[in-house]
């Protein structure tokens, strides 16, 4: 089992850190390669750069009320979730479709529904 993870490439788990601008502000992110790799496969996939979707997500999680005080848990559990959700099929894996074409509320509904079948 072990050696599916140890003997994967060590880049994946090395950090790198990225700056950008969030109104004005310069800020940095530090998280390993292969969270940056998948949310430059997220962007992507609705025409965006990497920078300029996760100002997206932050606009938009402030917007909804959210405390970001973690904003980089907050993006390591977004590229999490996005591969999640291919391995349900809610999105697909073929990257022509963007995120934002796909019924969100639907998806959010379905999530809720499993979460109550658990604890029943």
């Amino acid at each position: 089992m072990c050696k599916l993870f140890i003997e994967a490439d060590p880049e994946l788990w090395r950090s790198a850190t990225h700056s950008l601008r969030i109104d004005g502000m310069v800020t940095s992110v530090r998280m390993e390669n292969y969270f940056w790799h998948l949310l430059e496969e997220i962007a992507q996939r609705d025409g965006m750069n990497t920078a300029q979707m996760i100002t997206r997500l932050y606009h938009e999680s402030i917007d909804a009320g959210h405390d970001l005080g973690n904003f980089t848990s907050f993006l390591r559990v977004c590229a999490l979730r996005y591969q999640a959700l291919q391995l349900t099929g809610d999105i697909p894996g073929y990257h022509e479709v963007p995120i934002a074409t796909l019924d969100a509320e639907k998806i959010l509904a379905r999530e809720r529904r499993s979460r109550l079948n658990q604890i029943h």
